[in-house]
């Protein structure tokens, strides 16, 4: 089964993205290794609002020919480069993961999603880069959920910015509360 990974940066009292939905607190450290990151990638999921912070970019960070799909009900189908599902985004995430090959799954961006997805036992891994600062409000790391969902760490990195890379794996079959 291929792997879903919710990878993303958040603030140290954990936020995704300012009450703006801005990330330009996210700092600049040339020694984040995104390559080795989008390698395994081939395939993303994230919502509209990500996706529309992402298109404002003056590119996408993805490598050519990776799947994009859009979380949305109300982006137009037509949106050149992605595929924008309506439908239930369990559905996507189960019919991806059970595809065959190696490639990976980028839950990229979005609470919600990120929150749906988790409760429906579909991710595998949660790869948080906590970044140094304190935002006070935003848009948070995840959504309210109904339960807890233990995790196992399994990697740290900590950059010369400060920022704090550390990576879970779900654990499954754990007891949710």
């Amino acid at each position: 089964m291929r792997r879903l990974r919710y990878n993303v940066a958040a603030s140290l009292d954990g936020y995704i993205a300012d009450v703006n939905g801005g990330f330009d607190w996210i700092p600049d450290d040339s020694t984040v290794d995104f390559a080795a990151l989008f390698a395994r990638i081939d395939t993303v999921i994230m919502g509209r609002v990500t996706y529309e912070v992402m298109r404002s970019q003056p590119e996408l960070p993805f490598n050519s020919g990776t799947r994009v799909y859009v979380v949305s009900r109300t982006l137009d189908r037509n949106t050149p480069g992605v595929t924008v599902v309506r439908d239930d985004p369990v559905a996507l995430a189960s019919s991806l993961r059970h595809e065959a090959g190696d490639g990976e799954i980028w839950l990229f961006g979005g609470g919600q999603l990120f929150a749906a997805l988790l409760a429906a036992d579909q991710v595998d891994a949660v790869e948080i880069t906590i970044a140094p600062v304190l935002l006070g409000g935003g848009i948070p790391l995840l959504a309210h959920v109904d339960h807890r969902t233990a995790l196992e760490l399994v990697h740290t990195h900590t950059y010369p910015s400060g920022m704090v890379a550390v990576h879970y794996e779900v654990k499954r079959g754990a007891t949710r509360v």
